[in-house]
């Protein structure tokens, strides 16, 4: 299984996805500081990230670019709850392979991880 990073400025969030993906067998590493998330990339292993778009001191796609650096093959899930397709093409054509509409739906967020992962459902 996977270990995966979750940021988003609301805990509550990054609980939720926790629960929903380590009921799959993943570990969930929460974060609800940018910064704290992107040092945890630069000395751990991880196989996917999920990042809200909207955050507190940075953007999502201030982070999704710094963990690209950081980790070029890192899979990255967005998650927003103000969809547009500016937003959408940008992160895409940064190394997003994902995008989540808020609130979070429980099946969509493990068909969307498993599809990351290249997991069999």
């Amino acid at each position: 299984m996977a270990i995966i990073l979750a940021l988003d400025d609301v805990s509550d969030a990054v609980q939720l996805i926790k629960r929903i993906l380590e009921r799959k067998g993943h570990t969930v590493v929460p974060f609800t500081e940018e910064e704290e998330a992107v040092l945890y990339v630069e000395s751990n292993d991880v196989d996917l990230a999920i990042l809200d778009i909207k955050l507190k001191k940075m953007s999502g796609v201030e982070v999704l670019e710094e963990l690209k650096k950081r980790s070029p093959a890192l899979g990255v899930i967005m998650l927003t709850g103000y969809p547009t397709m500016e937003t959408a093409r940008e992160c895409l054509s940064l190394g997003a392979v994902e995008y989540c509409v808020k609130p979070i739906d429980k099946d969509e967020l493990e068909e969307k991880v498993n599809a990351v992962l290249g997991e069999n459902v």
